[in-house]
């Protein structure tokens, strides 16, 4: 997608997704076969339910049939949430991800170092994790800076409670 279109319907779309109180994480026009995939990725500290996407998505579409920045040829729209495994890239996904388990690679000294580690809070120079105790050893607390940071991703606990179901 050039830049200019990809300007054009972030300018386009970004009021919309606003509205509903969501981030617009990330626009994305590809092919698929003769038509073209405009993928519209959004989140918001809450998560991102299925209606929303929904009702997002018509608005959208309302608002690209509207205008030519599609341009004229057919196209599918989706609308969905990050997932679960996108990277961690800005500011508020770290924040979104505090209580989870998270697999880092740092920048040690021209070496990419791998960390995982539970993150309790964020702040604006970096991280405070808790790192897992090997083999029967408690959790040790330690500081990362984002400029450390290489590459983050969430790492999927399929035991770990759920805040709501630890409330309960």
């Amino acid at each position: 997608m050039s830049t200019t279109q990809s300007e054009r319907l972030r300018g386009l779309l970004e009021p919309l997704v606003s509205a509903a109180d969501l981030d617009l994480e990330e626009i994305e026009v590809s092919r698929a076969g003769r038509r073209r995939m405009l993928r519209i990725i959004v989140d918001s500290d809450e998560g991102v339910e299925l209606d929303a996407c929904a009702e997002l998505s018509r608005a959208v579409s309302e608002k690209l049939d509207e205008t030519d920045a599609m341009g004229e040829g057919e196209y599918v729209l989706e609308v969905s949430s990050p997932g679960a495994d996108r990277p961690l890239t800005k500011h508020r996904h770290y924040v979104r991800a505090v209580g989870r388990l998270v697999k880092f690679q740092l920048h040690d000294a021209g070496t990419a170092d791998e960390l995982v580690a539970r993150i309790l809070t964020v702040d604006d120079e970096g991280l405070d994790l808790e790192v897992p105790g090997v083999k029967g050893r408690k959790p040790t607390a330690r500081r990362v800076t984002f400029a450390e940071i290489a590459k983050a991703r969430v790492e999927i606990e399929f035991n770990r409670k759920d805040k709501k179901e630890e409330e309960a």
